[in-house]
């Protein structure tokens, strides 16, 4: 296979768990493309393929590297162009960029507040030492202290900021309509991120968005749950 995923993991190795390598791994079911998955630790991102990334997903496809997940579902609909469309057209392509934009502005910022010691618990002591340090870095205190200060509260604002997923929900089984695009996929990576690096409940039995999720989850014979919960 000439295919290759790189995808984040912790110490368990079988568990990758990046929301943006996740919407990848769903656009390569979507266009129903075979692939490898090589797990990677943070540390261990600068030295793949000779230093070509410094982020995951990285996509190896033949002679060609791309990363960004949003970037790899552009080369994927323009590479495979005879499969099914991960955009549904240019339009679905420019309304992906706008709920890209909402969802890391919206729902990545909130739930980080929630996973990120959950995260580091779960790294190889390699990676806990570089997580810290940036992660503290950027929040300007201790991963305790930002959870301490604001789990609770995200976790009680969380619903709300689904809202505008939630009014879609009723009226249709995906954000792509009948069946997902790449639009879906964005908003299920920040989701996925929190079920399988935490224990705490992100989503309520009932609610419109738990059902997609659950759907979501089933898509392409159960991919997103071969990964088991926290």
């Amino acid at each position: 296979m000439n295919r290759k995923l790189y995808a984040l993991c912790g110490a368990d190795r079988s568990r990758p768990f990046s929301p943006h390598v996740w919407k990848t791994a769903l656009s390569l079911a979507h266009k129903g493309l075979d692939y490898e998955t090589l797990p990677v630790g943070f540390t261990e991102i600068p030295t793949i393929e000779n230093g070509a990334t410094k982020m995951v997903p990285l996509l190896r496809d033949g002679d060609t590297l791309i990363s960004d997940s949003f970037d790899i579902a552009v080369y994927l609909e323009k590479t495979y162009p005879d499969r099914p469309s991960l955009f549904g057209g240019p339009g679905g392509q420019a309304m992906a960029r706008f709920i890209e934009s909402w969802s890391q502005l919206t729902l990545h910022t909130a739930l980080v507040k929630v996973v990120v010691l959950d995260i580091h618990d779960r790294l190889a002591p390699v990676d806990q030492a570089y997580f810290r340090s940036s992660r503290e870095a950027r929040f300007g205190t201790t991963l305790e202290a930002v959870v301490e200060k604001n789990a609770q509260a995200e976790l009680a604002a969380f619903a709300a900021r689904l809202e505008p997923i939630r009014a879609t929900l009723k009226r249709q089984p995906f954000i792509g309509g009948e069946t997902p695009l790449f639009s879906d996929y964005i908003l299920f990576g920040p989701l996925q991120w929190a079920r399988i690096t935490s224990p705490m409940a992100i989503l309520a039995a009932g609610d419109p968005v738990t059902d997609w999720f659950e759907r979501c989850l089933d898509l392409y014979d159960g991919i997103g749950r071969s990964v088991t919960a926290a």
